[in-house]
């Protein structure tokens, strides 16, 4: 199958095991390789523009092209992608708060995880309120996930919920959980009531 226009680099002519040659970064291969990146991640501004930005940079090295002209393409594509809806921060931000919910994140991580991605504070909040709009605390579902697969405190057998329960607080608190959400997951009941957001308060 041949290679698609956002690979990072060109294969070189020669024997195979040579150093690849990076694309000249023109106007239309950065759009192609901004198109090809967004048919295949979900992504923001940003880390979009970081992407491409190192694609200018190994152009600039390998071919001479020139850096500012490079960033200046950039700029201009993200700028008409913003317009156009094609990138969307805050549906970015909203869908990815909710996928790493789901896989057990608390908030602060989540949190983390935008900003690093180059999300504005006024988007994480939305996409956290998101969250809340959802139903219950957002960190006691992630947490409960968390210990379903893990198997800590109420998804344990009863036998050794008390011996391991110190291990199953560190262990929620390392996955980054507050204190009192890791008790009321381990001090609940049932994993029903730790799934319902029930966890008994100690």
């Amino acid at each position: 199958m041949p290679a698609g226009p956002a690979e990072d680099e060109a294969k070189a002519p020669g024997k195979a095991g040579k150093r690849r040659v990076p694309r000249k970064a023109t106007a239309k291969s950065i759009e192609n390789a901004a198109l090809w990146y967004l048919t295949r991640f979900a992504t923001s501004a940003a880390n979009l523009e970081r992407v491409l930005a190192r694609r200018v940079e190994r152009s600039a090295r390998h071919h001479g092209t020139d850096r500012e002209e490079g960033r200046e393409f950039i700029a201009r594509l993200i700028a008409r992608y913003r317009r156009s809806g094609l990138l969307d921060d805050r549906a970015y931000a909203i869908a990815r708060a909710g996928t790493l919910n789901r896989r057990g994140k608390p908030v602060k991580a989540i949190t983390f995880a935008l900003r690093a991605k180059g999300i504005a504070s006024e988007d994480i909040d939305e996409a956290l309120l998101a969250l809340e709009d959802q139903g219950g605390d957002p960190d006691m579902a992630a947490a409960a996930r968390y210990a379903r697969r893990r198997r800590l405190g109420p998804f344990r057998a009863a036998p050794e919920r008390q011996e391991r329960r110190e291990r199953d607080l560190a262990a929620l608190a390392r996955a980054g959980f507050g204190y009192d959400v890791a008790r009321r997951v381990i001090g609940a009941e049932t994993p029903g009531d730790v799934e319902a957001g029930n966890g008994r308060r100690e």
